[in-house]
């Protein structure tokens, strides 16, 4: 119960961040950059939104599919429909509680397809450290095509990890290194010092089926279709952005090296506060800011893409909550393995 206690209050905190951030960003605007703001949405082209919906449903249906080519090595294998739908359940889930989807997505999956959810849990931790890969190699791309805008801007944000005043973090980076393997060794001397016991047995089985969740991006069936919609979800990810610069008069002039920019900062934005409240818009307007767009206009153009976001987000997620259920309501498989594995 406290534990819980804990957790709520870090995401009130972390909620009142991103709402704090919204007034400070409407407050901060002085009359003629607030009425530049209202002009800027008021003259926005809407029906670029539909294309950029769809974009983004494709991209989330392209995650849903590489989720399920992680899954085969396992020897599982869902129904693409039910990865879809807990996959934006997940997204819904996080936009009020930061990493709550990512149990929900294997939660959901384990119950409507029968599925062990240890298993899934490895799975989900290779996505997105696979995830935070790419973001990496984005990051690099965007600083080698524009290593005289966005590399100077993006040095700004990380020197001060690499200053003297930031020398703690990585003290704190080894302490945190260290915990993490003093935690591992103490788990293998329990598991060979208490074998017979219950509780070991279980947290032991549990680790093994996430480990070998972890160890199925080696034996991928279908590597060329992993990396195609890997490709595929950052390049829908990216024309979103590109797309959204043409709804809005100020931003039409820039082009798809700048949604880079957008892009690669956003993303950290995400992550900052859940779903991007608050945070998305400031990450956007600075980021615009350097290729010369006005900052009324940067934090309009982010609260249209924001709200384009978080409004598929909460209309799909939604739909697809209420459907799920629906879609299995005749399902009498008992398992949706493949080939049967034992001691699952």
């Amino acid at each position: 119960m406290k534990k819980k206690y804990v957790s709520g209050i870090q995401y009130l905190l972390v909620f009142g961040l991103g709402v704090f951030l919204i007034w400070w960003q409407l407050r901060s605007l002085n009359k003629e950059q607030e009425e530049a703001f209202r002009s800027a949405l008021k003259q926005a082209n809407y029906w670029l939104i539909i294309p950029i919906v769809i974009m983004t449903a494709a991209a989330h249906l392209s995650r849903a599919i590489r989720w399920k080519l992680l899954m085969e090595p396992l020897g599982f294998n869902p129904k693409t429909s039910n990865t879809f739908f807990v996959i934006m359940i997940g997204y819904l889930a996080n936009s009020a509680v930061p990493r709550l989807g990512e149990i929900l997505k294997c939660t959901f999956l384990a119950r409507y397809e029968k599925l062990p959810i240890d298993k899934l849990m490895g799975t989900m931790v290779v996505e997105r450290a696979f995830d935070l890969i790419c973001y990496f190699i984005f990051i690099l791309i965007t600083l080698i095509i524009q290593m005289d805008v966005a590399g100077d801007y993006f040095w700004q944000l990380v020197k001060p990890v690499f200053s003297s005043s930031g020398f703690g973090l990585w003290i704190k980076a080894g302490i945190l290194i260290s915990i993490i393997a003093l935690l591992f060794l103490l788990l293998r001397y329990i598991f060979n010092a208490f074998p017979n016991n219950r509780m070991v047995q279980k947290v032991h089985t549990f680790y093994n089926h996430l480990l070998e969740g972890l160890k199925s991006i080696r034996n991928l069936k279908q590597r060329k279709a992993f990396i195609i919609h890997t490709l595929f979800i950052w390049i829908m990810y990216l024309l979103q952005i590109y797309l959204g610069f043409f709804a809005m008069k100020g931003t039409s002039s820039l082009g798809i090296t700048a949604a880079f920019s957008v892009l690669t900062f956003v993303t950290l934005a995400m992550i900052i506060t859940p779903g991007g409240i608050g945070s998305f818009p400031i990450f956007v307007a600075k980021t615009l800011g350097i290729y010369a767009i006005a900052y009324p206009i940067g934090i309009a153009f982010g609260w249209l893409m924001w709200g384009i976001t978080t409004g598929i987000i909460l209309v799909i997620g939604g739909i697809c909550l209420l459907l799920i259920p629906v879609f299995n309501k005749n399902n009498n498989h008992e398992s949706n393995i493949s080939h049967p594995i034992q001691n699952i």
